[in-house]
């Protein structure tokens, strides 16, 4: 039997499904990322299973020289060296799967909280604050809402959209992706003349940093609401808050931040976190867009299923996509 080293904290029904492929766990989800690499090198793992404790990088492969497949519990993959892995001869699977409903649930209740003030709305009632009409708001139908990506985290908002009566548009960079019936995929300026919201589903990458800068939201012909639940990084912050102050930006919620370790901000991060948690049009969630109890246990069962495909040789580079 092939042991694989789990050290992140998952949830407990893996033990049982990886042991019914013929893998045992050494489940040991209080190493610090600074001990990961002598547990490594300890023992012959076939598989390491990391969510985001660390970033898997060709010092860090060195240690597990027996190591074939790194499993990353979730769909983000920006704490991956994808290109150490590929000379390390180590395949990448994630769980994109895993989480997608959740993900596009979530989002779906992140566009309400925007349009409609509720969060704004309950702090007022909790203060003792009575105001219907400051807070009336805006309906999602007849809007036409952009996705910026279109796997499968844009693609499950897109399907619970439906319902509402809007028009759903999508750009994606990869010239592969197609469209489910859900969206109609169009280019980034067609996205940038029609669209009343922007919903963001690229993932980090290099080419990705700051890919919503000044230049991309100046690029829209009205004013319109940004929702991110992909990546802070994507985003330039000090871009966004100069489209809200200018009214270019009508509201934004945010589940992710650029720096989500608020005691470490830098000082020009804290001026656009300062502003942004003041502003009455800003909504902000603990990048929980994907944690939910289903998805908790979900994500097992993709990432089980694609190690048992990729030991039987059903799975080659692309495993994780």
């Amino acid at each position: 039997m092939s042991t694989c080293l789990v050290i992140d904290e998952m949830h407990p029904s893996l033990p049982a499904m990886l042991e019914s492929i013929g893998v045992a766990m050494d489940y040991r989800p209080m190493l610090t990322a600074a001990e990961v690499p002598a547990a490594l090198a300890a023992r012959p793992y076939e598989g390491l299973v990391v969510r985001s404790k660390l970033r898997v990088t060709a010092e860090l492969l060195a240690h597990g020289p027996e190591l074939r497949y790194v499993a990353r519990a979730g769909a983000g993959t920006d704490n991956i060296d994808t290109a150490a892995m590929a000379t390390a001869g180590v395949i990448l699977l994630n769980a994109p799967e895993g989480n997608r409903d959740a993900v596009g649930e979530f989002a779906v209740g992140l566009l309400l909280a925007l349009l409609r003030n509720i969060a704004r709305a309950d702090y007022e009632v909790r203060q003792g604050v009575w105001q219907r009409e400051a807070n009336r708001g805006t309906e999602i139908g007849g809007k036409t809402i952009g996705l910026l990506g279109y796997g499968h985290m844009g693609r499950a908002f897109a399907q619970r959209l439906r319902a509402f009566g809007c028009t759903v548009l999508a750009h994606d960079s990869d010239p592969a992706v197609t469209t489910d019936g859900h969206a109609t995929l169009v280019p980034l300026a067609e996205l940038q003349a029609r669209a009343d919201v922007l919903s963001l589903h690229i993932p980090y990458s290099a080419a990705n940093h700051h890919f919503v800068n000044e230049a991309l939201l100046a690029g829209f012909e009205k004013p319109i609401w940004v929702m991110n639940t992909a990546r802070g990084e994507v985003v330039d912050q000090g871009a966004l808050v100069h489209a809200l102050q200018a009214g270019t930006v009508r509201g934004a919620a945010l589940d992710v931040l650029d720096n989500e370790k608020l005691q470490t901000l830098s000082p020009a991060q804290q001026a656009t976190f300062d502003f942004l948690k003041t502003a009455p049009n800003v909504v902000f969630t603990p990048h929980v867009g994907g944690w939910s109890f289903e998805s908790y246990a979900r994500i097992n069962e993709v990432l089980v299923e694609k190690i048992r495909a990729f030991r039987a040789g059903a799975l080659g580079a692309n495993a994780g996509s």
